[in-house]
């Protein structure tokens, strides 16, 4: 098949994006596809020209990519150095490369990637892609709205308030819950702008940082425990990974620099504990609509409690994420999961 990988974007997540593309592009071209790995920002060229044969150096026109910083992208900085300066979010020949192709692999993450825009375009143009749909992404994006999908579901999630820059709220007292608390953006993926607040002072200090990032935001119970992702692929749960970080919880540097974070699948847990974890992902999923692949992220408490954080549409696919470990558990190989994600994505255009 001819395959356009699309990476990139404009998000806190724009690095780690090209690193999933990067590893999916390879694994797809050891299978025999022409592939295109594409910066949907950036695109192909300054200009409109010829396309025809363009797969056929496919990797020539390929975006070559670096190691994850242990920073986020300098997004203004990415902005300033597109050529054409325009304010589309798409970049030059990007929807006409993507029409030309069989079926793009998504391959971004965070804004613009996970939040149901590109999917919604993608749809107006015909275009067919990997993963969830436009609506149930948007809904998995937002972690407001996804806590209230999970209590309407029954599926436990910590307490918490919504707040906006506009309304911001300055007196922790006022927020109604207890310190130890979790202060995050309310769209942001990677553990971008979250921090765990013990005192007054450093709640603060986390409004600040997490304003910083988004206009809207999150502050709930921190939950002291284990913390779990599971995959849903096709309606059925992989194998529930556990991830333990060597400092600190799992922020941004611990996801993405290997060896900074211990991850065992599967996890050491009952078989009871293993089932109903499981199930919840199972009904994470379909709550929102998700159907093809997702992947949804659990802390388990000192007395048994399950708890879901939040639901990831377009999990990571880079040397130390969790989606690739899971498959790997159940005997499915790096490329065998690209190709299933695809050839799973490609059914629901021929229903």
């Amino acid at each position: 098949m001819d395959i356009v990988v699309l990476a990139g974007g404009l998000s806190t997540e724009r690095d780690v994006s090209f690193t999933t593309g990067n590893m999916v592009s390879e694994a797809l071209r050891r299978k025999g596809h022409r592939v295109i790995l594409l910066d949907v920002f950036m695109g192909y060229s300054d200009r409109e020209e010829n396309l025809e044969g363009i797969f056929g150096r496919s990797e020539e026109v390929s975006v070559k990519v670096e190691a994850i910083p242990d920073v986020a992208p300098d997004l203004e900085k990415v902005k300033k150095s597109r050529k054409d300066q325009s304010d589309c979010f798409f970049g030059p020949n990007v929807i006409a490369l993507c029409q030309m192709a069989d079926i793009v692999f998504m391959a971004l993450h965070g804004e613009n990637g996970e939040n149901g825009k590109v999917q919604a375009v993608f749809d107006l143009f015909g275009i067919k892609y990997t993963g969830s749909g436009h609506l149930g992404s948007a809904i998995a994006m937002d972690k407001e709205i996804s806590k209230q999908f999970f209590r309407t579901h029954g599926i436990p999630t910590p307490q918490g308030i919504f707040m906006k820059k506009s309304g911001r709220i300055d007196d922790f007292a006022a927020t109604g819950l207890t310190l130890p608390s979790v202060v995050k953006p309310c769209c942001g993926g990677s553990s971008i702008g979250i921090s765990i607040v013990r005192t007054e002072e450093e709640y603060q200090a986390a409004l600040d940082e997490a304003f910083r990032w988004e206009e809207e935001i999150i502050v709930e119970d921190y939950v002291k425990g284990r913390e779990f992702s599971i995959g849903v692929v096709d309606g059925k749960a992989y194998p529930v990974i556990e991830i333990a970080p060597l400092e600190g919880f799992y922020n941004y540097k611990n996801k993405y620099q290997a060896g900074s974070t211990v991850e065992t699948c599967p996890a050491e847990l009952s078989e009871e504990i293993t089932k109903k974890m499981q199930d919840y992902a199972v009904a994470v999923a379909e709550a929102m609509g998700l159907d093809t692949y997702s992947r949804s992220d659990f802390l388990l408490d000192e007395d048994g409690n399950i708890f879901c954080l939040e639901v990831n549409t377009l999990p990571g696919m880079t040397a130390t994420s969790l989606l690739p470990q899971e498959a790997k558990a159940i005997g499915i190989s790096y490329e065998e999961l690209c190709e299933k994600l695809i050839e799973i994505s490609l059914r629901k255009y021929n229903r």
